[in-house]
Formats: structure tokens, sequence, C-alpha cells
């Protein structure tokens, strides 16, 4: 068993490194689906009030709560597949709940780019852009995931990737990230 979570600030690469995973046959548990899901049982907008769900379930459950309720999905794939892929890890007390349960398993990358060029890949995407739009502005998002504790949880990293060259090197180091994870996994048989 191999659990690989993945950290980094909105535009840094986590939705590349889950698409590199998945083409390698890895699954992938996405944080973010529990927060989306959550904002339509509550009949919000998942676009616009993912923000606001995403801390007022920490508010109700705990700082841990995104995690927790990620599990149950990181341990249903674990029973078909040797390794999983985290994506969007928010905060050390995120890390602190895969950190106990997985142990000596768990891998957590932290994905990296500067503020100018994470911005260039959100406005390329056309969405996030401005508020005009209904869109949180980048430096709100990135205000709003430092104060969940994402700072922390990027320090806290057993591999750093520095996202900034072309996305094919991008996608050359995550692959050989999965590998190793993968190849850990034949070795220990």
């Amino acid at each position: 068993m191999h659990v690989i979570g993945t950290v980094g600030l909105p535009g840094s690469g986590k939705g590349e490194a889950a698409t590199v995973a998945r083409e390698a046959g890895i699954p992938v548990v996405t944080m973010g689906d529990v927060v989306r899901q959550e904002t339509a049982d509550r009949g919000l907008e998942p676009a616009k009030d993912h923000g606001k769900v995403a801390q007022a379930l920490r508010d109700e459950n705990g700082p841990a709560a995104i995690a927790e309720r990620s599990l149950p999905m990181i341990e249903d794939r674990l029973e078909d597949h040797e390794t999983v892929l985290v994506d969007g890890i928010r905060s050390g007390t995120e890390v602190d709940v895969f950190e106990e349960r997985f142990g000596d398993d768990f891998t957590l990358v932290s994905i990296e780019a500067p503020f100018e060029v994470r911005a260039e890949r959100i406005d390329a995407r056309g969405r996030d852009a401005s508020e005009d739009d209904g869109g949180e502005p980048l430096a709100a998002r990135d205000e709003r995931e430092r104060g969940f504790g994402m700072d922390d949880a990027m320090a806290r990293a057993d591999v750093v990737v520095e996202n900034t060259d072309t996305l094919e090197a991008f996608h050359d180091r995550i692959r050989a990230i999965v590998r190793e994870g993968v190849d850990r996994e034949v070795s220990h048989r």
C-alpha cells in the first residue's frame, strides 16, 4: 500500500499531477470532491460557494473534517490498487490524519510555482480570474488556503516539485514519483 498526497496553492499543478496518476492507472481521491458534494447537499453553487463550505465543514466538524471524510474513499480504492493519489491536502492537520492512518506508506508531495505563473495558468483555464465573473481572485484564494494551514503542510512535504518548467517536464517528474511509489510496492512484496 502507498498513499501519495499532493499539496499546493491554486494553479500550482495538483490537477495535472492527478491526471498523470490516472494515466498510470492509479486512482485519485480529490479532497475537493468532498467539499463539492457538501456544497451541492446544502443547495449551494459549487463554483461560488466552495470556499465558504470548506471553511464551514472545518468550523462545524474540526480542522481535519475533510481529510477524515476522504479516508473511506481512499481505503475503498486501496482494496483494488496498491497506490492511491490524494489530491488537494490543505493543512498540517490533514497531513496528520494521513500520517496517522497510513504511517510510512504515506508520501506528501508539495507542488509549487510562483504567483505570476499560477495566475497565468488560471487565466488560461478561463475561470476564477476575477470577482466580476463570480470567481474568487487568486490572491484571495491563496489567503484562504493559507488560512487553513497550507504553508505548514507544504513545509512538511517529503518531496517538493517546482512546477516552473514545461508541462512535459512536470509530467515526467510526477511520473517518476508515481513510479517510485509503485516500484516501492513491488519491492515490498
